[in-house]
């Protein structure tokens, strides 16, 4: 009962589901059943498919031990609803399967999932300005001139440059690096780095690279407080007061400093509950639908835990600053909650730190499409992010740094284009340097003069004294 990893790639979640139902169909013990004074052969039970199952997904490093018994459970309600499996009279296509004795086997056909078909996109490559380049809608020919008079003098100019004498002028544009460059840059260098750490050839498949917001990038670089957290300019996409107010107070319990209202038993589970419907009733997940792929395929590099930071610290990168910032606070808060021994119990059925999971996973990460395997992806990329969210959602530094660099090296080349003189002065070259301060003949070491006296002189035995 192996279930093999499924490292990045192209529709990632679509293999994992096949995968799990190839393995399911195959390795599932099957056996005569029972039911009704009547026999079934080649069949299960529904509590032996949620046993079966669930150690299955909790050996498996593509979703991990943190998988509970009821996500195995909606796992077969999908199976159900999608015709992996049926019940013992042929009945599927609804999620009404429950943990019990209720029998039932597998149809004679494998319904695995084909891969989505998708328009290609395009590659969008970032040409840098030429300073030779004319400005978009002019060119040499229908330059603006003046009609002039003709006379001895013009024709004589225009006569020498024409048999070249006279070397002809041309009008030559110097575009600047403008803000525009400078964020196309950002966004190509970021979508490059993380194509490289996943080591796919493209990103295509992954994302819509026309989706990915250049200032999204930018503004979650710069704009941070000193504790990293996003800093919005639009103060209405903040999240309300009330609702901070909630989750400062499980944050720091059991000394919440701003609450005004008297606690009471049970005051905890009210507050948790809150928080929870809040960000239980987002239209979309934190991570956002478009990305959903993409953080799918960094999954598959937990096993290499430094690789998988640094791709999901360049995928929070490309989150739009509101969510951003709402997966900060949320994941600061969750963090502090399970390592916070004081806290009471929230939940009878569940540890603190599974009900933050179960709880949160869903509005984190989920697809458009229910049928692929997110709630078990979405936990399993919430646990890793409780265990990792101080270096993920962190800036990555080498990124920057590499960008920074970048944009310096074109405004320097900029600048030496445009003012060569002046750039001569201010950064000269080794040629210039020498030119301007030649190097003066190094002293030669004066030579001791013992050392010039015989020296091929041979050892001279001399007569010792003895006492």
């Amino acid at each position: 009962m192996e279930h093999r990893i499924v490292g990045p790639g192209p529709y990632r979640a679509t293999k994992l589901w096949n995968e799990t139902v190839e393995l399911f169909r195959t390795k599932m013990p099957l056996r005569k059943h029972r039911c009704r004074f009547k026999s079934y052969e080649r069949c299960f039970t529904a509590a032996e498919a949620v046993d079966w199952l669930h150690e299955l997904l909790r050996r498996s490093q593509n979703f991990g031990p943190e998988v509970t018994r009821k996500q195995t459970v909606q796992l077969l309600k999908k199976f159900l609803k999608n015709h992996v499996i049926e019940d013992i009279k042929g009945k599927w296509g609804q999620e009404d399967f429950e943990d019990n004795r209720h029998l039932y086997r597998f149809p004679p056909s494998s319904p695995l999932r084909p891969y989505p078909k998708r328009p290609p996109y395009q590659k969008d490559v970032i040409k840098f300005p030429e300073w030779n380049d004319p400005p978009p809608g002019t060119s040499q020919e229908n330059i603006p001139v003046r009609p002039v008079v003709m006379n001895s003098e013009m024709w004589y100019k225009r006569h020498s440059i024409a048999i070249g004498e006279v070397p002809a002028c041309r009008l030559v544009h110097r575009r600047q690096l403008t803000e525009a460059n400078v964020e196309e840059i950002w966004k190509t260098m970021t979508l490059s780095y993380l194509q490289k750490i996943l080591g796919l050839d493209s990103l295509e498949e992954v994302l819509d690279v026309k989706l990915v917001n250049s200032k999204f990038i930018i503004h979650n670089v710069y704009s941070v407080s000193k504790q990293g957290v996003v800093i919005l300019d639009d103060k209405s996409k903040e999240l309300p007061h009330w609702v901070l107010s909630a989750m400062k107070c499980l944050a720091n319990w059991p000394n919440c400093s701003d609450l005004k209202q008297p606690m009471y038993l049970g005051f905890e589970k009210d507050v948790f509950k809150t928080i929870a419907d809040y960000y239980g009733h987002l239209k979309e997940p934190l991570l956002t639908f478009h990305l959903f792929d993409a953080f799918v395929n960094v999954l598959g590099l937990l096993q290499k835990e430094e690789m998988a930071i640094e791709a999901f610290q360049i995928c929070c990168l490309l989150l739009p600053p509101e969510n951003r910032r709402k997966l900060q606070l949320l994941m600061r808060m969750m963090a502090r909650i399970c390592l916070n021994k004081e806290m009471p119990p929230l939940c009878d059925g569940f540890g603190t730190r599974t009900l933050m999971v179960q709880t949160f996973s869903h509005c984190i990460l989920c697809s458009k499409d229910e049928v692929d395997l997110d709630d078990l992806l979405a936990a399993r990329l919430v646990t890793f992010l409780m265990d990792n969210y101080q270096e993920i959602l962190k800036v990555p530094l080498a990124l920057q740094t590499s960008i920074e660099e970048r944009v310096a090296h074109l405004r320097r080349v900029q600048f030496q284009k445009s003012y060569p003189e002046v750039y001569q002065e201010r950064f000269p070259t080794p040629e210039s340097e020498a030119l301007l301060f030649p190097e003066k003949p190094k002293a030669k070491p004066q030579l001791l003069m013992w050392a010039l006296k015989n020296p091929f002189q041979p050892f001279q035995r001399t007569r010792s004294f003895r006492m």
